[in-house]
Protein backbone atom coordinates (compact mmCIF):
# COMPACT_ATOMS: atom_id res chain seq x y z
CA UNK A 1 0.00 0.00 0.00
CA UNK A 2 1.51 3.25 -0.82
CA UNK A 3 1.74 6.10 2.04
CA UNK A 4 0.19 8.88 1.66
CA UNK A 5 1.98 12.23 0.86
CA UNK A 6 2.28 14.42 3.75
CA UNK A 7 3.99 18.06 3.26
CA UNK A 8 5.11 18.54 6.84
CA UNK A 9 7.28 15.52 7.24
CA UNK A 10 8.78 15.67 4.17
CA UNK A 11 9.86 19.17 4.53
CA UNK A 12 13.38 19.42 6.63
CA UNK A 13 14.15 22.45 5.96
CA UNK A 14 10.43 23.92 7.20
CA UNK A 15 11.12 21.55 10.30
CA UNK A 16 14.31 23.20 11.07
CA UNK A 17 13.23 26.67 10.88
CA UNK A 18 10.72 26.42 13.29
CA UNK A 19 12.82 24.40 15.62
CA UNK A 20 14.77 27.59 15.31
CA UNK A 21 11.85 30.07 16.12
CA UNK A 22 9.57 28.33 18.29
CA UNK A 23 10.55 27.80 21.89
CA UNK A 24 10.87 23.48 22.92
CA UNK A 25 7.28 23.20 24.52
CA UNK A 26 5.47 24.92 21.45
CA UNK A 27 7.33 23.04 18.86
CA UNK A 28 6.60 20.02 20.53
CA UNK A 29 2.81 20.20 20.71
CA UNK A 30 2.70 22.10 16.97
CA UNK A 31 5.17 19.40 15.06
CA UNK A 32 2.33 16.74 16.02
CA UNK A 33 -0.18 19.07 14.88
CA UNK A 34 1.42 20.16 11.69
CA UNK A 35 1.91 16.64 10.45
CA UNK A 36 -1.37 16.16 10.68
CA UNK A 37 -2.32 19.03 8.76
CA UNK A 38 0.61 18.03 6.62
CA UNK A 39 -1.29 14.82 5.68
CA UNK A 40 -4.83 16.55 5.71
CA UNK A 41 -3.27 19.18 2.97
CA UNK A 42 -1.89 16.49 0.57
CA UNK A 43 -4.85 14.33 0.40
CA UNK A 44 -8.45 15.34 1.48
CA UNK A 45 -8.02 19.14 0.94
CA UNK A 46 -6.23 18.95 -2.06
CA UNK A 47 -8.93 16.89 -3.45
CA UNK A 48 -11.62 19.39 -2.36
CA UNK A 49 -9.02 21.83 -4.06
CA UNK A 50 -9.13 20.32 -7.11
CA UNK A 51 -12.97 19.87 -7.56
CA UNK A 52 -13.39 23.78 -6.48
CA UNK A 53 -11.01 24.69 -9.05
CA UNK A 54 -12.36 22.53 -11.96
CA UNK A 55 -16.54 22.11 -10.96
CA UNK A 56 -17.13 23.80 -7.65
CA UNK A 57 -16.49 27.51 -7.83
CA UNK A 58 -18.90 29.61 -6.04
CA UNK A 59 -21.81 31.02 -7.22
CA UNK A 60 -23.79 33.60 -6.50
CA UNK A 61 -27.30 32.98 -5.99
CA UNK A 62 -29.23 36.55 -6.57
CA UNK A 63 -32.47 36.01 -5.91
CA UNK A 64 -34.66 33.06 -4.08
CA UNK A 65 -37.73 30.89 -5.34
CA UNK A 66 -39.82 33.97 -4.49
CA UNK A 67 -38.31 36.57 -6.25
CA UNK A 68 -36.68 37.88 -3.16
CA UNK A 69 -32.88 39.49 -3.22
CA UNK A 70 -30.43 36.93 -1.18
CA UNK A 71 -27.43 37.59 -2.99
CA UNK A 72 -26.23 34.55 -1.20
CA UNK A 73 -22.98 32.56 -2.17
CA UNK A 74 -23.09 28.95 -2.80
CA UNK A 75 -19.90 26.52 -1.73
CA UNK A 76 -19.25 23.34 -2.17
CA UNK A 77 -19.29 20.79 0.77
CA UNK A 78 -16.19 20.13 0.42
CA UNK A 79 -14.97 23.71 0.93
CA UNK A 80 -17.02 24.04 3.99
CA UNK A 81 -15.38 20.85 5.37
CA UNK A 82 -11.79 22.82 4.45
CA UNK A 83 -12.86 25.48 6.54
CA UNK A 84 -14.32 23.43 9.68
CA UNK A 85 -10.83 21.98 9.75
CA UNK A 86 -8.93 24.60 9.18
CA UNK A 87 -10.15 26.99 11.28
CA UNK A 88 -10.73 24.52 14.66
CA UNK A 89 -7.20 23.88 14.27
CA UNK A 90 -6.73 27.79 15.45
CA UNK A 91 -4.95 29.13 12.12
CA UNK A 92 -6.53 32.58 13.38
CA UNK A 93 -7.91 31.66 16.98
CA UNK A 94 -4.39 30.72 18.42
CA UNK A 95 -2.96 33.61 17.56
CA UNK A 96 -5.62 35.47 19.92
CA UNK A 97 -6.39 32.69 22.52
CA UNK A 98 -5.27 29.84 24.35
CA UNK A 99 -4.11 26.66 22.94
CA UNK A 100 -6.07 24.38 25.21
CA UNK A 101 -3.38 21.42 25.11
CA UNK A 102 -0.82 23.86 26.27
CA UNK A 103 -2.83 26.42 28.72
CA UNK A 104 -0.69 29.45 26.41
CA UNK A 105 -1.54 31.24 23.30
CA UNK A 106 0.08 30.49 20.07
CA UNK A 107 1.54 33.02 17.74
CA UNK A 108 2.10 34.32 14.45
CA UNK A 109 5.01 31.60 13.72
CA UNK A 110 2.73 28.71 14.08
CA UNK A 111 -0.43 30.14 12.18
CA UNK A 112 1.91 31.23 9.16
CA UNK A 113 3.60 27.43 9.33
CA UNK A 114 0.05 26.25 8.98
CA UNK A 115 -0.82 28.94 6.03
CA UNK A 116 2.20 27.74 4.53
CA UNK A 117 0.84 23.70 4.44
CA UNK A 118 -2.03 24.74 3.03
CA UNK A 119 -1.09 27.29 0.19
CA UNK A 120 0.44 24.39 -0.95
CA UNK A 121 -2.62 22.90 -2.26
CA UNK A 122 -5.55 25.37 -1.82
CA UNK A 123 -3.90 29.25 -2.01
CA UNK A 124 -7.25 30.32 -3.08
CA UNK A 125 -8.93 29.49 0.55
CA UNK A 126 -5.73 30.80 2.42
CA UNK A 127 -6.94 34.20 1.21
CA UNK A 128 -10.99 34.12 2.95
CA UNK A 129 -7.93 33.04 6.14
CA UNK A 130 -6.14 35.78 6.02
CA UNK A 131 -9.18 37.53 5.69
CA UNK A 132 -10.26 36.47 8.65
CA UNK A 133 -6.88 37.12 10.63
CA UNK A 134 -6.89 40.58 9.35
CA UNK A 135 -10.56 40.96 11.06
CA UNK A 136 -9.01 39.31 14.15
CA UNK A 137 -6.32 41.80 14.50
CA UNK A 138 -8.55 45.01 14.06
CA UNK A 139 -11.04 43.82 16.83
CA UNK A 140 -8.54 42.74 19.03
CA UNK A 141 -6.77 45.80 19.00
CA UNK A 142 -9.15 48.53 18.08
CA UNK A 143 -12.35 47.77 19.21
CA UNK A 144 -14.22 48.56 21.81
CA UNK A 145 -15.04 45.84 24.48
CA UNK A 146 -18.90 45.81 23.09
CA UNK A 147 -17.93 45.71 19.55
CA UNK A 148 -14.76 42.85 20.45
CA UNK A 149 -17.17 40.89 22.66
CA UNK A 150 -19.95 41.23 20.11
CA UNK A 151 -17.79 39.69 17.30
CA UNK A 152 -14.40 38.62 18.61
CA UNK A 153 -15.34 35.35 20.00
CA UNK A 154 -16.86 34.34 16.88
CA UNK A 155 -13.92 35.93 14.70
CA UNK A 156 -11.11 33.42 16.53
CA UNK A 157 -13.51 30.58 17.25
CA UNK A 158 -12.21 27.10 16.86
CA UNK A 159 -15.43 25.27 17.17
CA UNK A 160 -16.92 26.62 20.55
CA UNK A 161 -19.17 29.00 19.37
CA UNK A 162 -20.21 29.79 15.63
CA UNK A 163 -17.39 31.11 13.38
CA UNK A 164 -17.65 34.14 11.57
CA UNK A 165 -15.32 34.97 8.53
CA UNK A 166 -13.72 38.10 8.30
CA UNK A 167 -13.46 40.26 5.19
CA UNK A 168 -11.68 44.04 4.84
CA UNK A 169 -13.06 45.98 1.66
CA UNK A 170 -11.37 49.39 0.89
CA UNK A 171 -11.15 48.95 -3.11
CA UNK A 172 -14.01 51.15 -4.95
CA UNK A 173 -14.18 51.41 -8.69
CA UNK A 174 -13.35 54.90 -9.09
CA UNK A 175 -10.30 54.17 -6.80
CA UNK A 176 -8.18 50.99 -7.10
CA UNK A 177 -4.66 51.53 -5.16
CA UNK A 178 -6.00 55.10 -4.66
CA UNK A 179 -7.76 54.35 -1.51
CA UNK A 180 -8.11 58.18 -0.43
CA UNK A 181 -10.28 58.39 -3.66
CA UNK A 182 -13.35 56.12 -1.67
CA UNK A 183 -16.65 57.41 -1.42
CA UNK A 184 -18.32 54.87 0.80
CA UNK A 185 -20.44 57.18 3.11
CA UNK A 186 -21.16 56.49 7.09
CA UNK A 187 -24.17 58.50 8.71
CA UNK A 188 -24.90 58.37 12.56
CA UNK A 189 -28.15 55.83 12.86
CA UNK A 190 -30.64 58.19 14.13
CA UNK A 191 -31.81 56.02 17.52
CA UNK A 192 -28.67 53.52 17.50
CA UNK A 193 -24.85 54.50 18.41
CA UNK A 194 -23.97 52.78 14.90
CA UNK A 195 -23.74 54.12 11.69
CA UNK A 196 -25.80 53.62 8.40
CA UNK A 197 -23.13 52.78 5.47
CA UNK A 198 -23.99 53.30 1.68
CA UNK A 199 -21.60 52.77 -1.25
CA UNK A 200 -19.87 50.33 -3.25
CA UNK A 201 -16.79 47.67 -3.03
CA UNK A 202 -15.68 47.16 -6.10
CA UNK A 203 -13.32 43.73 -5.82
CA UNK A 204 -14.48 42.57 -2.29
CA UNK A 205 -12.96 38.81 -1.70
CA UNK A 206 -14.61 36.70 1.26
CA UNK A 207 -18.15 38.03 -0.06
CA UNK A 208 -21.26 36.25 1.15
CA UNK A 209 -18.99 34.12 3.69
CA UNK A 210 -18.17 36.41 6.00
CA UNK A 211 -19.79 37.08 9.26
CA UNK A 212 -18.20 40.54 9.35
CA UNK A 213 -16.57 42.66 7.49
CA UNK A 214 -14.04 45.90 8.12
CA UNK A 215 -14.83 48.86 6.19
CA UNK A 216 -13.87 52.06 5.18
CA UNK A 217 -15.89 54.62 4.75
CA UNK A 218 -16.10 58.61 5.38
CA UNK A 219 -18.30 60.00 8.40
CA UNK A 220 -20.33 63.28 7.80
CA UNK A 221 -17.78 66.36 7.86
CA UNK A 222 -14.64 64.02 7.32
CA UNK A 223 -11.88 65.52 5.07
CA UNK A 224 -11.14 64.28 1.72
CA UNK A 225 -8.12 61.79 1.19
CA UNK A 226 -7.07 58.86 3.28
CA UNK A 227 -7.22 61.18 6.70
CA UNK A 228 -11.45 61.07 6.12
CA UNK A 229 -11.60 57.21 6.52
CA UNK A 230 -12.76 55.77 9.26
CA UNK A 231 -13.23 51.64 10.16
CA UNK A 232 -16.37 50.12 10.58
CA UNK A 233 -17.08 46.37 11.47
CA UNK A 234 -20.06 45.67 9.08
CA UNK A 235 -21.89 42.11 10.08
CA UNK A 236 -23.07 41.08 6.78
CA UNK A 237 -26.36 39.82 7.98
CA UNK A 238 -29.12 41.39 10.41
CA UNK A 239 -28.08 41.37 14.24
CA UNK A 240 -32.42 40.28 15.16
CA UNK A 241 -31.93 36.42 13.97
CA UNK A 242 -34.16 36.89 10.82
CA UNK A 243 -30.89 35.83 8.54
CA UNK A 244 -31.68 38.75 6.20
CA UNK A 245 -28.75 40.57 4.90
CA UNK A 246 -27.87 43.40 6.69
CA UNK A 247 -28.31 46.34 3.98
CA UNK A 248 -26.04 44.68 1.31
CA UNK A 249 -26.43 43.55 -2.17
CA UNK A 250 -24.07 41.19 -4.01
CA UNK A 251 -23.94 42.97 -7.74
CA UNK A 252 -21.98 40.03 -9.28
CA UNK A 253 -18.96 37.89 -8.49
CA UNK A 254 -15.59 38.48 -10.50
CA UNK A 255 -15.03 35.48 -12.75
CA UNK A 256 -11.04 35.59 -12.10
CA UNK A 257 -7.88 33.96 -13.77
CA UNK A 258 -7.18 32.21 -10.58
CA UNK A 259 -7.79 31.54 -7.10
CA UNK A 260 -11.15 30.61 -7.83
CA UNK A 261 -12.22 28.96 -4.43
CA UNK A 262 -12.71 32.76 -3.07
CA UNK A 263 -15.65 34.03 -3.71
CA UNK A 264 -14.46 38.18 -4.73
CA UNK A 265 -17.24 40.43 -5.49
CA UNK A 266 -18.76 43.56 -6.59
CA UNK A 267 -20.47 44.96 -3.02
CA UNK A 268 -23.16 47.79 -2.59
CA UNK A 269 -24.27 48.87 0.87
CA UNK A 270 -27.66 50.74 1.11
CA UNK A 271 -27.44 51.77 4.80
CA UNK A 272 -25.98 48.52 6.23
CA UNK A 273 -25.58 48.97 9.83
CA UNK A 274 -22.12 49.17 10.90
CA UNK A 275 -19.71 49.60 14.08
CA UNK A 276 -17.28 52.29 14.60
CA UNK A 277 -13.69 50.72 15.40
CA UNK A 278 -11.03 53.28 16.96
CA UNK A 279 -10.86 56.67 16.66
CA UNK A 280 -12.74 57.90 13.50
CA UNK A 281 -9.70 59.68 11.94
CA UNK A 282 -7.34 56.80 12.18
CA UNK A 283 -9.01 53.89 9.81
CA UNK A 284 -6.61 54.04 6.90
CA UNK A 285 -4.06 53.63 10.13
CA UNK A 286 -5.70 50.44 11.71
CA UNK A 287 -6.60 49.32 7.50
CA UNK A 288 -2.73 49.54 6.74
CA UNK A 289 -1.72 47.89 9.76
CA UNK A 290 -3.73 45.08 9.00
CA UNK A 291 -2.71 45.03 4.81
CA UNK A 292 1.43 44.78 6.25
CA UNK A 293 -0.63 41.52 7.63
CA UNK A 294 -1.82 40.52 4.80
CA UNK A 295 1.26 40.83 2.88
CA UNK A 296 2.96 38.29 4.87
CA UNK A 297 0.26 35.92 4.34
CA UNK A 298 0.37 36.87 1.17
CA UNK A 299 4.17 35.73 1.05
CA UNK A 300 3.63 32.88 2.43
CA UNK A 301 1.28 31.73 0.27
CA UNK A 302 3.65 32.47 -2.54
CA UNK A 303 6.00 30.55 -0.59
CA UNK A 304 3.94 27.43 -0.62
CA UNK A 305 3.25 27.60 -4.07
CA UNK A 306 6.86 27.82 -4.70
CA UNK A 307 7.36 24.65 -2.36
CA UNK A 308 4.42 22.65 -4.53
CA UNK A 309 5.67 23.71 -7.97
CA UNK A 310 9.71 22.36 -6.72
CA UNK A 311 8.12 19.07 -4.90
CA UNK A 312 6.46 18.93 -8.77
CA UNK A 313 8.97 19.25 -10.53
CA UNK A 314 11.54 17.31 -8.53
CA UNK A 315 9.03 14.28 -8.34
CA UNK A 316 7.99 14.21 -12.07
CA UNK A 317 11.83 14.81 -12.74
CA UNK A 318 12.62 11.24 -10.64
CA UNK A 319 10.04 9.87 -12.30
CA UNK A 320 10.00 10.43 -16.08
CA UNK A 321 11.91 8.31 -18.02
CA UNK A 322 12.98 10.19 -21.87
CA UNK A 323 16.06 9.61 -24.22
CA UNK A 324 16.62 6.42 -21.79
CA UNK A 325 17.31 7.67 -18.82
CA UNK A 326 15.59 9.22 -15.87
CA UNK A 327 15.01 13.11 -16.58
CA UNK A 328 16.43 13.36 -12.81
CA UNK A 329 20.26 12.43 -13.85
CA UNK A 330 20.44 14.67 -16.94
CA UNK A 331 22.84 17.87 -15.79
CA UNK A 332 20.51 20.49 -17.62
CA UNK A 333 17.66 19.08 -15.10
CA UNK A 334 19.98 19.15 -11.89
CA UNK A 335 20.58 22.66 -12.14
CA UNK A 336 17.53 23.73 -12.45
CA UNK A 337 16.22 21.84 -9.51
CA UNK A 338 19.22 22.62 -7.54
CA UNK A 339 18.64 26.72 -8.28
CA UNK A 340 15.20 26.40 -7.28
CA UNK A 341 15.90 24.42 -4.15
CA UNK A 342 18.52 26.73 -2.77
CA UNK A 343 16.27 29.73 -4.08
CA UNK A 344 13.35 28.19 -2.17
CA UNK A 345 15.31 27.41 1.21
CA UNK A 346 17.07 30.74 1.76
CA UNK A 347 13.46 32.72 0.58
CA UNK A 348 12.01 30.63 3.62
CA UNK A 349 14.24 31.35 5.80
CA UNK A 350 14.38 34.95 5.51
CA UNK A 351 10.91 35.39 5.11
CA UNK A 352 10.01 33.31 8.51
CA UNK A 353 12.63 35.89 9.70
CA UNK A 354 10.74 38.30 9.22
CA UNK A 355 7.62 36.68 10.59
CA UNK A 356 9.79 36.24 13.74
CA UNK A 357 10.11 40.17 14.38
CA UNK A 358 6.49 40.64 12.47
CA UNK A 359 5.22 38.47 15.82
CA UNK A 360 7.24 41.18 18.05
CA UNK A 361 5.74 44.00 16.89
CA UNK A 362 2.46 42.98 16.22
CA UNK A 363 2.28 41.87 19.83
CA UNK A 364 4.53 44.70 21.05
CA UNK A 365 3.25 43.10 24.80
CA UNK A 366 6.21 43.69 27.46
CA UNK A 367 9.32 43.58 25.26
CA UNK A 368 9.67 47.13 24.12
CA UNK A 369 10.02 47.26 20.05
CA UNK A 370 12.42 50.34 18.85
CA UNK A 371 11.05 52.60 16.17
CA UNK A 372 14.08 51.08 13.75
CA UNK A 373 12.59 47.88 13.96
CA UNK A 374 9.13 48.99 13.66
CA UNK A 375 10.59 50.79 10.11
CA UNK A 376 12.60 47.48 9.26
CA UNK A 377 9.57 45.24 9.54
CA UNK A 378 7.91 47.32 7.70
CA UNK A 379 10.01 47.28 4.80
CA UNK A 380 10.87 43.59 4.57
CA UNK A 381 7.12 43.12 4.81
CA UNK A 382 7.76 45.49 1.77
CA UNK A 383 10.39 43.47 -0.02
CA UNK A 384 9.66 39.90 0.55
CA UNK A 385 6.07 40.71 -0.75
CA UNK A 386 7.43 41.38 -3.68
CA UNK A 387 9.78 39.10 -4.44
CA UNK A 388 8.30 35.98 -3.53
CA UNK A 389 5.05 36.96 -5.28
CA UNK A 390 7.61 36.84 -8.14
CA UNK A 391 9.02 34.11 -7.63
CA UNK A 392 5.90 32.03 -7.27
CA UNK A 393 4.95 33.15 -10.82
CA UNK A 394 8.58 31.71 -11.58
CA UNK A 395 8.58 28.63 -9.69
CA UNK A 396 5.54 27.91 -11.36
CA UNK A 397 6.74 28.33 -14.79
CA UNK A 398 9.80 26.04 -14.34
CA UNK A 399 7.51 23.27 -13.12
CA UNK A 400 5.26 23.40 -15.83
CA UNK A 401 9.00 23.27 -18.57
CA UNK A 402 10.07 20.24 -16.29
CA UNK A 403 6.61 18.51 -17.11
CA UNK A 404 6.80 19.55 -20.92
CA UNK A 405 3.58 19.30 -22.64
CA UNK A 406 1.97 17.43 -19.69
CA UNK A 407 2.64 20.94 -17.05
CA UNK A 408 0.18 22.32 -19.64
CA UNK A 409 -2.74 19.72 -18.91
CA UNK A 410 -5.41 20.44 -16.14
CA UNK A 411 -4.90 16.73 -15.20
CA UNK A 412 -1.74 18.01 -13.67
CA UNK A 413 -1.25 20.50 -10.65
CA UNK A 414 0.92 23.03 -12.34
CA UNK A 415 -1.76 24.88 -14.54
CA UNK A 416 -3.41 25.64 -11.27
CA UNK A 417 -0.18 26.62 -9.31
CA UNK A 418 0.15 29.48 -12.21
CA UNK A 419 -3.16 30.89 -12.35
CA UNK A 420 -2.65 31.06 -8.25
CA UNK A 421 0.52 32.62 -8.48
CA UNK A 422 -0.17 35.23 -10.79
CA UNK A 423 -3.24 37.46 -8.40
CA UNK A 424 0.05 37.33 -5.59
CA UNK A 425 1.82 39.72 -7.45
CA UNK A 426 -1.79 42.11 -7.52
CA UNK A 427 -3.19 41.31 -4.40
CA UNK A 428 -2.12 43.42 -1.57
CA UNK A 429 0.06 46.18 -3.97
CA UNK A 430 1.51 45.71 -6.91
CA UNK A 431 5.37 45.94 -7.80
CA UNK A 432 4.68 49.67 -8.05
CA UNK A 433 2.80 49.73 -5.41
CA UNK A 434 5.49 48.53 -2.51
CA UNK A 435 8.17 50.33 -4.62
CA UNK A 436 6.43 53.52 -3.25
CA UNK A 437 6.15 52.09 0.30
CA UNK A 438 10.25 51.67 0.34
CA UNK A 439 10.52 55.19 -0.87
CA UNK A 440 7.67 56.36 2.05
CA UNK A 441 9.79 54.35 4.43
CA UNK A 442 13.17 55.81 3.21
CA UNK A 443 11.38 59.41 3.38
CA UNK A 444 9.90 59.07 7.06
CA UNK A 445 12.48 56.98 8.59
CA UNK A 446 15.52 57.52 6.44
CA UNK A 447 15.24 53.04 6.49
CA UNK A 448 17.70 52.50 3.98
CA UNK A 449 20.56 53.79 6.32
CA UNK A 450 18.48 51.10 9.43
CA UNK A 451 19.12 48.43 6.31
CA UNK A 452 22.45 49.16 5.50
CA UNK A 453 23.61 49.38 9.12
CA UNK A 454 21.76 46.42 10.15
CA UNK A 455 23.06 43.92 7.42
CA UNK A 456 26.53 45.26 7.82
CA UNK A 457 26.46 44.46 11.63
CA UNK A 458 25.31 41.14 10.75
CA UNK A 459 28.01 40.21 8.24
CA UNK A 460 30.70 41.74 10.71
CA UNK A 461 30.08 39.19 13.03
CA UNK A 462 29.79 35.97 10.28
CA UNK A 463 32.84 33.80 10.73
CA UNK A 464 32.83 33.04 7.35
CA UNK A 465 35.52 33.10 4.24
CA UNK A 466 35.80 37.11 3.65
CA UNK A 467 35.35 35.51 -0.32
CA UNK A 468 31.98 34.57 0.88
CA UNK A 469 31.28 38.20 2.74
CA UNK A 470 32.50 40.61 -0.81
CA UNK A 471 29.30 40.20 -2.44
CA UNK A 472 27.54 41.52 -0.23
CA UNK A 473 29.72 44.17 1.10
CA UNK A 474 29.97 44.83 -2.48
CA UNK A 475 26.41 45.69 -2.80
CA UNK A 476 25.51 47.75 0.15
CA UNK A 477 27.80 50.29 -0.77
CA UNK A 478 25.94 49.95 -4.35
CA UNK A 479 22.75 50.12 -2.14
CA UNK A 480 23.91 53.31 -0.39
CA UNK A 481 24.86 54.94 -3.88
CA UNK A 482 22.07 54.21 -5.43
CA UNK A 483 19.67 55.41 -2.28
CA UNK A 484 22.48 58.48 -2.33
CA UNK A 485 21.47 59.30 -5.84
CA UNK A 486 17.76 58.44 -5.92
CA UNK A 487 17.30 60.84 -3.06
CA UNK A 488 18.78 63.41 -5.36
CA UNK A 489 15.96 63.28 -7.74
CA UNK A 490 13.22 65.07 -8.58
CA UNK A 491 10.21 62.64 -6.40
CA UNK A 492 8.52 61.79 -9.75
CA UNK A 493 12.05 60.48 -10.47
CA UNK A 494 12.40 58.99 -7.24
CA UNK A 495 9.69 56.20 -8.53
CA UNK A 496 11.78 55.35 -11.48
CA UNK A 497 14.50 53.52 -9.13
CA UNK A 498 12.06 52.37 -6.21
CA UNK A 499 11.74 49.16 -7.72
CA UNK A 500 15.65 48.75 -8.27
CA UNK A 501 16.02 49.90 -4.84
CA UNK A 502 13.82 47.31 -3.53
CA UNK A 503 15.28 44.49 -5.57
CA UNK A 504 18.66 45.20 -4.62
CA UNK A 505 17.66 45.00 -1.19
CA UNK A 506 15.98 41.73 -0.89
CA UNK A 507 18.94 40.01 -2.74
CA UNK A 508 20.96 41.79 0.05
CA UNK A 509 18.82 40.80 2.69
CA UNK A 510 18.77 36.93 1.60
CA UNK A 511 22.50 36.73 1.29
CA UNK A 512 23.04 37.59 4.72
CA UNK A 513 20.07 34.95 5.75
CA UNK A 514 22.18 32.52 3.97
CA UNK A 515 25.37 33.52 5.34
CA UNK A 516 23.88 33.09 8.76
CA UNK A 517 22.96 29.36 7.58
CA UNK A 518 26.80 28.96 6.42
CA UNK A 519 28.10 30.44 9.84
CA UNK A 520 26.62 27.35 11.74
CA UNK A 521 29.53 25.06 10.04
CA UNK A 522 26.78 22.61 8.64
CA UNK A 523 28.10 21.61 5.41
CA UNK A 524 24.82 22.03 3.15
CA UNK A 525 24.03 25.29 4.66
CA UNK A 526 27.85 26.45 3.09
CA UNK A 527 27.26 24.67 0.22
CA UNK A 528 23.85 25.95 0.05
CA UNK A 529 25.16 29.89 0.96
CA UNK A 530 27.71 29.90 -1.79
CA UNK A 531 25.01 28.69 -4.41
CA UNK A 532 22.85 31.11 -3.54
CA UNK A 533 25.73 33.92 -3.53
CA UNK A 534 26.53 32.67 -7.46
CA UNK A 535 23.10 32.71 -8.59
CA UNK A 536 22.38 36.22 -7.03
CA UNK A 537 25.85 38.16 -7.72
CA UNK A 538 27.79 36.08 -10.67
CA UNK A 539 25.46 33.92 -12.98
CA UNK A 540 24.98 35.65 -16.33
CA UNK A 541 25.07 34.65 -20.03
CA UNK A 542 29.07 35.22 -19.51
CA UNK A 543 29.57 34.05 -16.51
CA UNK A 544 30.33 30.24 -15.98
CA UNK A 545 31.32 28.17 -13.00
CA UNK A 546 34.80 26.08 -14.17
CA UNK A 547 33.84 23.71 -11.34
CA UNK A 548 30.09 22.98 -11.93
CA UNK A 549 29.24 23.18 -7.89
CA UNK A 550 25.44 23.20 -8.63
CA UNK A 551 26.50 19.51 -10.13
CA UNK A 552 28.82 19.03 -7.34
CA UNK A 553 26.49 19.54 -4.77
CA UNK A 554 23.52 18.33 -6.22
CA UNK A 555 22.90 15.06 -4.11
CA UNK A 556 23.75 17.76 -0.74
CA UNK A 557 20.62 19.77 -1.14
CA UNK A 558 18.04 18.17 -3.41
CA UNK A 559 18.82 14.55 -1.47
CA UNK A 560 19.91 16.06 1.62
CA UNK A 561 23.02 13.26 0.89
CA UNK A 562 26.80 13.47 1.23
CA UNK A 563 28.21 16.13 -1.69
CA UNK A 564 28.63 14.36 -4.35
CA UNK A 565 31.27 14.93 -7.44
CA UNK A 566 29.54 14.96 -11.21
CA UNK A 567 26.20 13.42 -12.38
CA UNK A 568 25.04 9.84 -12.80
Amino acid sequence: MTSKRNFFTEDEHLQQILKQHLDPQLYEWAEKELAVLGECCANEIEERAVHTDREGQPRLIKYNKMGEEVSEVWVNEGYKKTVEETYNRGIVGYVHKEIPALGRQGNYLYSYAQGYLLSQTEPGFYCPVTLTMATAYLLDHYADQHVKNKFLPHVISTGEVELFEGATFLTERQGGSDVGANETQAVPHPSKHTYLLTGEKYFASNAGQCGVAMVLARIPGAPKGTKGLSLFAVPWKKEDGSGKLNGIEIRRLKDKLGVRAVPSAEVLFNDAEGYLVGEPSKGIHYMMEALNLSRVCNAIASLGIMQRAYTEARNYAKSRVTFGDRLINFPMIRESLVDMAVKLEVELSASFELVALFDRVMRNDGAKVSEEEIALNRLLIALLKKETAEQAVHFSHEAIEMHGGNGFIEDFVTPRLLRDAQVLTVWEGTANILGMEVLRLIGRFKVERIFIKSMRERVTLLQVDSSMKEPVEDALVKLQELCQFTSSCAPEIQTVYSKKIASLMVKIFESVVALDGANSGDPREKAKAELYLQMTWKDSDTWYDSENKKLQHFDLIINWEKSSVGVD
